[in-house]
């Protein structure tokens, strides 16, 4: 499955929510590393979400304080990699568009002014 396909869901879940893209993509490049531009080309290309976690600049490694039930399984205990990547990008849009707050999202660190 690639993310391009994903992403515009993402988007209409935050968004039907009040939330904006700019948040979900500021969640997105925490998780990540991606830089905007670097999350445009992916979505372009449409990566597999394998290739978009292989070429991810840098997991934040705060990702591990990530917790909690995404489909009914705990996403600290998914043993799979990939799995346990896109579980904590699906609770991270959970998040966003239960409407939490961004310094919690982002876990502690604080949200970019502007």
């Amino acid at each position: 499955m690639s993310f391009a396909s994903i992403y515009p869901l993402y988007v209409k879940k935050v968004e039907r929510k009040g939330r904006t893209r700019e948040e979900l993509d500021r969640v997105i490049t925490w998780l990540t590393g991606y830089d905007e531009q670097g999350l445009r080309r992916a979505i372009d290309a449409e990566v597999d979400l394998a290739t978009f976690f292989a070429q991810a600049p840098a997991m934040n490694p705060n990702a591990s304080l990530i917790t909690g039930v995404v489909c009914g399984v705990r996403v600290e205990e998914i043993e799979d990699p990939l799995m346990q990547k896109i579980r904590y990008l699906d609770k991270l849009v959970d998040e966003v568009a239960r409407g939490k707050k961004m310094t919690s999202i982002l876990r502690g660190e604080p949200a970019p002014a502007g």
